[in-house]
C-alpha cells in the first residue's frame, strides 16, 4: 500500500492573515492574499494553505472557495506554537531604499525580533513607508516559515535613540574604527541585545563620540574588510544567532 502523503504538503502556501486564529473558524482573504491564492498558486477547495496570525502560531487551512475575489479558508488544525524569537533589535541607519529594503528582508530572515531605523547626518534617507516596510518583513517571514513577524518601529535620530535606551539592553556598536572582535563580545554577553549600524557613508566623528561615551554601548569590529552597511547588518546578525541567538 503506498503511503498517505502528509497534510498538509509542505508545498502549501503560506500567507500571516489576520487573527486570532482557532480550531474550525473561517478566514475570508480579499485583496492582493484573494489574487495571490486564486491566481498566482491556482488553489482549489480541498487544498491546503498554511496560515500564521503572529500571536497563536501557525495553522493549517483549507480552502473552502476560491472565487474571483476572496478565497475563503477553514482553520483545521494547529502546528505549531508563535516561535520564541531571540530578544535582538537591529538599530540600523536609513540607506537608499533597495538597500534598506533588503536589510529589513534579510533581517527577517535571520530572525530578529525587531528592527529601528535610525536617521543619522550622513543618512540619504529620513523616512520609511510603513505600509511598504511591513509588506517587505511579512512576505520574507512567509519565505522563510516564521511564525512571528519582527515589529518595524518608527524611524528615530540617533541622539534620542541613545537618550531613550534601557539600562538592561546591550547596544553593540559596529565602528569601522575598530573595537572588540564581534564574536567574543557577542558569546560574553547574555541578555537583551542589539546592533547599531551606520549609513553608506557612516558616522561622523561626533555620533561615534556620542555612542562611544553611551554606557550600554560597546564597540565592535566585524574583521579587517570595511563592510557596506547592508553587508554589515546581514553578518553581524548571522553572527549573533549562531553564537547568542537560535542557531545554537
Amino acid at each position: 500500500m503506498p503511503a498517505t502523503p502528509a497534510w498538509p504538503p509542505r508545498s502549501a502556501p503560506r500567507l500571516f492573515v489576520p487573527g486570532p486564529l482557532e480550531d474550525g473558524g473561517q478566514i475570508a482573504l480579499e485583496g492582493q492574499q484573494a489574487h495571490y491564492l486564486g491566481k498566482v498558486m491556482r488553489v482549489g477547495a480541498g487544498d491546503a494553505v498554511i496560515a500564521c496570525d503572529d500571536a497563536t502560531g501557525e495553522w493549517a487551512c483549507e480552502v473552502v472557495s476560491a472565487g474571483k475575489r476572496d478565497v475563503v479558508l477553514s482553520v483545521r488544525m494547529k502546528l505549531r506554537e508563535r516561535e520564541d524569537v531571540p530578544d535582538f533589535v537591529l538599530c540600523a541607519a536609513l540607506l537608499k531604499k533597495p538597500n534598506f529594503d533588503l536589510v529589513l528582508e534579510k533581517a527577517t530572515e535571520l530572525g530578529v525580533a525587531a528592527v529601528q531605523p535610525v536617521v543619522t547626518r550622513r543618512c540619504v534617507a529620513d523616512k520609511l513607508n510603513p505600509e511598504r516596510a511591513l509588506t517587505i518583513v511579512t512576505e520574507a517571514a512567509e519565505q522563510c516559515a516564521r511564525t512571528a513577524l519582527p515589529r518595524v518601529e518608527e524611524p528615530t535620530r540617533l541622539d534620542a535613540l541613545l537618550r531613550d535606551w534601557p539600562e538592561d539592553r546591550a547596544l553593540f556598536f559596529a565602528d569601522e574604527q575598530g573595537g572588540a572582535p564581534a564574536a567574543a563580545a557577542f558569546a560574553a554577553h547574555k541578555g537583551p541585545a542589539a546592533l547599531l549600524v551606520g549609513p553608506e557613508g557612516g558616522f561622523d566623528d561626533t555620533e561615534r563620540d556620542l555612542v562611544r561615551a553611551h554606557p550600554q554601548a560597546r564597540a565592535i569590529t566585524l574583521g579587517p574588510r570595511i563592510l557596506r552597511a547592508e553587508t554589515a547588518c546581514i553578518s553581524a546578525i548571522g553572527l549573533w544567532m549562531a553564537v547568542s541567538g537560535d542557531w545554537t
